[in-house]
C-alpha cells in the first residue's frame, strides 16, 4: 500500500510517499480501506514535534478519516467487512489502509458523505465539546469566534448556531465573512492580519464591541490567539467563558487583571485527550454530529481535495491561513 510518512521532524515538503506492507489488525482493531482522510491544523504541528501528541517515527499524519472495513481483528463484533465508518486514529490516516480500534469507528449513513464524515471528528468534535462541556452554552447566549473561517471556527459557528446562541463571526477577509454569515453567523467583522500593535489592538476590541453590543460576550472562542486574544477578552461579559482552542498567530499572554474585572474563566479546550479519556463519550458525541449531519443542521464546507500522493500539498495549505473550511484527501 502507499503510505505518506513523516520520517523525521520538518514540513510538509519532508514528507515522503513510500510503499509498506499492508498492516494487519490486532484484537478488537478493524482495518479499513481509506476512502477519505480530514486534514487539521495539527496535522502541521505533530510533522515537527510541536503537538502534545508525539507518535514514534516513523508516521502517518492524518488523525480522522471514513473507510470501508476489509478485515476484522480478533473479538470485533459489532462491525462487519463492507461497513462504511469514520474513525478517529489521530495520526495514520495518510495511507491506502489504516487499523484503527473498533470502539472508535462510528458507521456512517447514507445521508452522509465520505467527505463529511472524514470532516466531521476534530473540528466539529472540538466545537462541541468546546461549547457544551466547556463552554456550559445556553439557548440565547452571544458566542463570539475568532478565525471563524477554519475548520473548527466554521463549525464553531453552526453548531453555536444549531444549539441557540447569537453568533458573531470574525475573519481576516470579507470572502470568509460571507461564508460564516452562509453558515449561520448573525453578524460578523474583518480585522487586520497581524502582528497587531497597541493601535491596532484597539481598533480590533472597537470592532468587537460594535459587533457584540453593550453586553459583551457570554462566550469567546478563540482558534487565533497571538495579538487577537487580549482585545476579544476586554468584550467578555460578566461571568464569561474565554475558550482556547488553538493559536496559529502565536501564543497569547492573557492579562490576568480582566479576567478578574470581567470575573470570567480561561478554560483550555484539549478535545484528544478528552476522547482518551471518555471514550463512551465521543462516542455519544459522534453519533449527535453524524444526525446533524444527515437532516442537514451542519454541513462541513470542503475547500479543497487533493490525492494521496499530493497530501503534503493538502497540509501545507493550512499553513498558509487561507483555508475555508476543510481540506481532504482522497485515494
Amino acid at each position: 500500500m502507499k503510505i505518506l510518512l513523516s520520517e523525521a521532524p520538518g514540513g510538509p515538503q519532508d514528507l515522503r510517499l513510500r510503499m509498506q506492507d499492508d498492516p494487519m489488525p490486532g484484537p478488537g482493531q478493524v482495518r479499513l480501506q481509506m476512502r477519505c482522510v480530514g486534514i487539521n491544523f495539527p496535522d502541521t504541528l505533530i510533522i515537527e514535534d510541536r503537538y502534545q501528541l508525539k507518535p514514534q517515527r516513523p508516521f502517518a499524519p492524518g488523525a480522522e478519516l471514513c473507510g470501508t472495513v476489509d478485515m476484522l481483528g480478533e473479538g470485533v463484533q459489532d462491525l462487519a467487512i463492507g461497513d462504511r465508518v469514520m474513525a478517529l486514529p489521530m495520526w495514520g490516516a495518510l495511507a491506502e489502509k489504516v487499523c484503527v480500534e473498533a470502539r472508535l469507528c462510528q458507521q456512517v449513513p447514507d445521508e452522509v458523505t465520505d467527505a463529511e464524515a472524514a470532516s466531521l471528528q476534530v473540528t466539529y468534535g472540538t466545537a462541541l465539546y468546546a461549547l457544551e462541556e466547556r463552554g456550559a452554552l445556553k439557548p440565547g447566549e452571544a458566542v463570539l469566534v475568532l478565525g471563524a473561517a477554519g475548520g473548527v471556527g466554521l463549525a464553531a459557528v453552526e453548531l453555536a448556531k444549531v444549539l441557540g446562541a447569537r453568533v458573531v463571526a470574525a475573519v481576516s477577509a470579507p470572502d470568509k465573512l460571507q461564508m460564516a454569515l452562509d453558515h449561520g453567523a448573525d453578524a460578523g467583522l474583518v480585522y487586520a492580519r497581524g502582528p497587531l500593535d497597541r493601535d491596532a489592538q484597539n481598533v480590533l476590541n472597537g470592532q468587537l464591541r460594535a459587533a457584540l453590543g453593550p453586553q459583551g460576550a457570554d462566550i469567546i472562542v478563540d482558534n487565533v490567539g497571538g495579538d487577537y486574544a487580549e482585545p476579544a477578552l476586554r468584550c467578555m461579559g460578566w461571568g464569561g467563558r474565554f475558550l482556547v482552542v488553538g493559536f496559529p498567530a502565536g501564543i497569547p499572554r492573557i492579562a490576568a487583571n480582566l479576567i478578574l474585572l470581567k470575573s470570567c474563566d480561561v478554560r483550555g479546550i484539549f478535545w484528544g485527550a478528552s476522547v482518551q479519556r471518555d471514550p463512551d463519550g465521543h462516542r455519544r458525541a459522534m453519533a449527535r454530529l453524524l444526525q446533524m449531519c444527515a437532516e442537514g443542521r451542519i454541513r462541513p464546507r470542503i475547500h479543497a481535495s487533493y490525492p494521496l500522493e499530493r497530501g503534503a500539498e493538502a497540509i501545507a495549505a493550512l499553513t498558509e491561513r487561507n483555508v475555508m473550511g476543510k481540506v481532504v484527501v482522497t485515494p
